[in-house]
């Protein structure tokens, strides 16, 4: 993954002032004139005792300075401990730089987030540069399951974190109207509809979907059709009943996703690849073929299968194995119809078309290994010019008080999306499906999500939110001038004398404030939203760390009864808090309540 050019904030400052100190070694030949300085970063010490930030700058640029790591670390830090926001410099190790900054610094950052407000942190690090992220994209045979939520939710956070970090985002969704999961619905809604006519049809024959769900597609074909459809043979039923139960099915999937706040700006339908008198999957083959990446061959058996499982045939394959792949990949099946991955190749070939050269692409657990394939497809068509990142995104396990949940009877055979959703709240699934790493399994327990504990994740970041506006209602007391309206209250905070704060844990909860900027750009990055969720739980646990010790040592209070300039100054803290907790909320699809009922 590329790197951001990070946006105005602390940490980007002290970059910048690194890659000046490069430079100027560069004018003295200590270091080669010109050099690429794009691996040098400045990040948080993995130890909090060995100061505020470190550099990796010798350590990257030694090789090309010709020098040990740690004498050009020395000349680094040298010119380093001459710049007026910088208190102390430490070289540790092989040559890590270790940066303590004066404290006007971090004032310098909390007044930024007074200028910002909940904007604090957005940037234009992206460039603008055109991102395709494709999420869900499950098959459209039934409601959205708990499965298919954690995806969703996934997919829709990393939009909106890198819409947030500058990138022009186009949130997708994949129809997959063409396989023969499709004619299995119509057979089941086919069934449906005779029931909708009076017919007892018994128990639903194994191999077609079972849920309720499909009775209102039954329904609404005997109102459009009356009996009609039971005078025609299959071939001429199926893809009118097909057709009709696809739409209904997509209708009560955009109405799960709506349940969650999630909207996809475009679905594209599989089957458009080969109607509409257009064969696009055919015409990128032959554009492979063209450049001598597809070829007519036989494929050795697969490792470990059974060899009546085995069809040594010729057939149309895809040269995989030089794009990185294990193995070259079939193209078409034995009866002539495309396989899944030559459509596959196509529709991706569709977003380069449209100007994707960055995609994005969140897939279930059990897709693992297709991975390789697509990636090489996408180096083939475009050259090596396009970039697929591909999220898989494990399993959730459904308990309640520790104990799994038992399946829907709306569904057949899962617990749905929206039983999950309209049980504990949109905000709650949200953000607990994101307080753990995409590709690690998740415990989601229905009755711990809504305790309200600070064992509870999302209470105790939202309760951080408003707890901050308590604070703001109650020290009216103190400062009777406090604005109630909150651009009024930031823009009288400004003013704050924040010079005030001078408590090593005010000084703490500022550095936690100053790092969010950091913090959303390598989220962004590394598509992983996960890293906001984590923040935020942090920052809100200092903050309730801070005002409990303010019960127990009343010079630390927010509210100073008999010193307005200290609480004013403490309220524009709580204000960097509070905007802040909004900030990242926002980005993770969370609402930021002013209070907890």
């Amino acid at each position: 993954m590329r790197s951001l050019k990070p946006s105005p904030h602390l940490f980007a400052d002290v970059l910048a002032r690194v890659h000046a100190v490069c430079v100027a070694l560069g004018g003295e030949g200590v270091l080669p004139a010109g050099l690429d300085l794009s691996r040098v970063v400045v990040e948080p010490p993995r130890d909090p005792t060995h100061g505020d930030m470190a550099t990796n700058a010798a350590m990257v640029l030694a090789k090309d300075a010709k020098a040990k790591p740690r004498d050009l670390a020395d000349k680094i830090a040298d010119k380093l401990r001459a710049d007026p926001i910088v208190e102390k410099v430490d070289v540790a190790g092989p040559g890590f730089i270790n940066l303590t900054l004066k404290t006007s610094a971090w004032f310098g950052a909390l007044r930024s987030v007074l200028e910002q407000g909940k904007g604090y942190g957005r940037s234009n690090a992206g460039a603008a540069e055109k991102v395709n992220v494709e999420y869900v994209s499950a098959n459209p045979t039934g409601p959205m399951h708990v499965g298919h939520c954690r995806g969703a939710v996934f997919g829709d956070a990393l939009a909106s974190l890198l819409s947030f970090a500058g990138f022009d985002v186009t949130k997708e969704y994949y129809i997959n109207d063409a396989g023969a999961q499709v004619d299995v619905l119509a057979r089941s809604a086919f069934l449906r509809y005779r029931e909708a006519l009076g017919e007892n049809i018994g128990e639903i024959p194994e191999g077609l979907y079972p849920g309720d769900y499909l009775k209102p597609v039954g329904e609404a074909l005997a109102l459009e059709h009356g009996d009609k459809l039971l005078k025609q043979s299959e071939s001429e039923w199926l893809p009118v009943v097909r057709a009709k139960a696809i739409a209904m099915m997509m209708d009560m999937i955009k109405g799960d996703l709506a349940a969650l706040n999630i909207r996809h700006d475009v679905f594209f339908s599989e089957r458009s690849l080969i109607e509409g008198g257009t064969d696009r999957v055919g015409a990128t083959i032959a554009g492979l073929r063209a450049k001598g990446d597809v070829y007519e061959g036989r494929l050795p058996p697969p490792k470990g299968a059974p060899v009546e499982d085995y069809e040594d045939r010729e057939q149309t394959l895809f040269r995989a194995t030089a794009f990185g792949d294990d193995v070259d990949r079939p193209l078409k099946k034995s009866d002539g119809s495309y396989t899944y991955f030559a459509s596959d190749i196509a529709y991706h070939k569709t977003k380069v078309d449209r100007g994707f050269l960055n995609m994005v692409d969140v897939w279930g657990a059990d897709h693992g290994g297709y991975i390789k394939r697509v990636q090489a497809a996408i180096k083939a068509v475009t050259g090596g010019k396009a970039a697929l990142d591909v999220k898989i995104v494990q399993l959730v396990k459904l308990l309640r008080n520790g104990e799994p949940v038992k399946m829907s009877k709306r569904s057949g055979d899962f617990v749905t999306l929206r039983e999950v959703v309209d049980e504990v709240g949109s905000d709650a699934v949200r953000f607990m499906m994101l307080f753990r790493k995409n590709d690690a399994v998740l415990d989601f327990d229905l009755a711990k999500v809504i305790e309200q504990s600070k064992d509870n994740a999302v209470f105790y970041v939202q309760y951080g939110h408003a707890r901050g506006h308590s604070i703001f209602k109650n020290a009216r007391e103190t400062v009777p001038s406090l604005p109630e309206d909150e651009a009024a209250r930031v823009a009288f905070l400004r003013d704050a004398k924040i010079e005030r704060l001078s408590d090593p844990v005010e000084l703490s909860l500022i550095r936690q404030i100053a790092i969010f900027p950091r913090i959303v750009e390598a989220a962004a990055v590394a598509h992983e939203p996960h890293r906001i969720a984590f923040y935020l739980y942090d920052l809100a646990s200092e903050f309730h760390a801070l005002w409990t010790k303010g019960r127990d040592m009343p010079h630390l209070r927010f509210i100073i009864q008999n010193d307005a300039e200290v609480t004013i100054a403490r309220l524009a803290l709580v204000q960097g808090v509070v905007s802040v907790l909004a900030s990242g909320l926002a980005v993770l699809g969370v609402h930021a309540p002013d209070e907890m009922r």
